[in-house]
């Protein structure tokens, strides 16, 4: 008689709780849901900061709490686009990381562009300074008006028609920059030396063919096939693999392989470049946030196997020192030239409902031989410096690392035929 009694008051109070958990959630449903409904901006914030959080390399996000981050920017109405752009950016400041950034969406449609197409603007290829700040020029893109008006890596450009560089992102200073053809905007720089000049420039449209070739036989007749890649663009792969196949055709024993103000650009075209000339090991290793190593190998399909010399200077960064340093670490190539940028990080653009875009630090990477770049640099095997050139000048006799690279080709090619 006992057992009947229990279960049945058992039953009686599960029913009471079912009841007052439905009672509850229709009390609370009808005061607290509209208070935790998201507006049309605040869902696309919190877009934007959910691809942060799974994709950020720093799981730390900078020693923070992020969904502290999350929570406090949604305490706060967003009242329109503009409101929501601006908080966006705030939450991507707090990371401390420049590459990490709100793209809005002719911003975004404008990177896109210029790895594929092509795009009008002065030319330059611009980063923030991890250190001061600052807006520092990586490199002016071949041909550019930047490059004809002698703007060089590593100068400071203070002001963009009178407008400090220090209130703009760098996504903000590019679209100063950029403009129709025929327009006109004033940079403000502060040169290598300490010079403080005001520099005009016309902007004019951007020819995005990133390679250029030459036969050269001014080393005691021996034929050096000459190649200078200017940026790792959705045209760089079939370019390059067409420009040593000429070479090879015309009789190339020997290349230059020309990364000097070589800003980078896509991943994939600086590995599938790396296997033109790398048969076996591999060409670099990616670190995310769980430190996972992924690596990207040599295919045994080298295009050639001839003497490689590159050279490379400051300007030489992101997808060109990934390149640079498989080749030197392979022992494939010998580097001449000075020390490179520095950027061991990389990228991935997600594009947001809007059509803006984010462009987020997802790994860093290492050299073949396990070297974490990232504001350091590569080190070539012979530094020579070299004083501003005119652009006719380069890879010729005025061309001081230039003809050091020809040097140790020589050198090589008399090593090989003693052997």
């Amino acid at each position: 008689m006992v057992f009947p009694v229990v279960v049945m008051m058992g039953q009686r109070l599960f029913r009471l709780g079912l009841l007052f958990v439905t009672i509850t959630l229709l009390w609370f449903g009808c005061w607290v849901s509209p208070g935790l409904a998201l507006t049309e901006e605040q869902k696309l914030f919190n877009e934007a900061w959910r691809i942060v959080n799974r994709a950020y390399v720093d799981s730390t996000f900078h020693h923070q709490d992020w969904s502290a981050v999350r929570q406090k920017a949604l305490q706060h109405p967003l009242k329109n686009r503009e409101e929501t752009y601006l908080a966006i950016q705030q939450m991507l400041a707090s990371l401390n990381d420049p590459f990490t950034r709100l793209l809005r969406p002719d911003q975004y449609r404008s990177l896109q562009t210029s790895t594929s197409g092509e795009l009008t603007g002065v030319g330059l290829q611009i980063a923030s300074d991890a250190k001061t700040g600052e807006l520092v020029v990586i490199a002016p893109i071949a041909g550019s008006p930047a490059e004809q008006a002698g703007i060089g890596p590593a100068d400071r450009i203070l002001k963009i028609d009178g407008m400090p560089t220090a209130n703009l992102t760098l996504d903000e200073a590019a679209e100063r920059m950029r403009g129709m053809i025929g327009s006109q905007v004033t940079l403000t720089l502060l040169r290598r030396t300490g010079e403080q000049v005001e520099v005009r420039l016309t902007r004019n449209r951007i020819a995005l063919n990133p390679v250029t070739t030459e036969l050269h036989t001014e080393a005691g007749n021996l034929p050096i096939g000459y190649i200078r890649l200017s940026q790792f663009n959705g045209n760089a792969t079939i370019e390059l693999a067409r420009a040593i196949k000429t070479l090879e055709k015309q009789g190339a024993q020997a290349y230059i392989l020309d990364l000097r103000n070589n800003p980078g650009g896509l991943l994939q075209a600086g590995i599938e470049i790396a296997r033109f000339w790398v048969d076996e090991g591999t060409i670099v290793y990616t670190v995310n946030r769980q430190g996972i190593q992924d690596s990207f190998e040599a295919t045994g399909q080298a295009l050639t196997q001839a003497p490689l010399v590159v050279l490379v200077n400051q300007g030489t960064a992101s997808a060109s020192e990934i390149l640079a340093g498989a080749l030197q670490d392979s022992g494939r190539a010998k580097l001449v030239g000075e020390k490179t940028f520095g950027k061991g990080l990389i990228q991935s653009l997600f594009e947001l409902s809007d059509g803006s875009g984010l462009a987020v630090t997802v790994a860093k990477y290492e050299t073949p031989n396990h070297r974490d770049i990232n504001q350091m640099g590569i080190m070539p095997d012979q530094v020579v410096s070299l004083e501003p050139i005119a652009r006719e000048q380069i890879g010729t006799a005025e061309d001081r690392q230039y003809q050091a690279a020809v040097e140790v080709l020589t050198h090589q090619m008399v090593l090989a035929g003693a052997t």
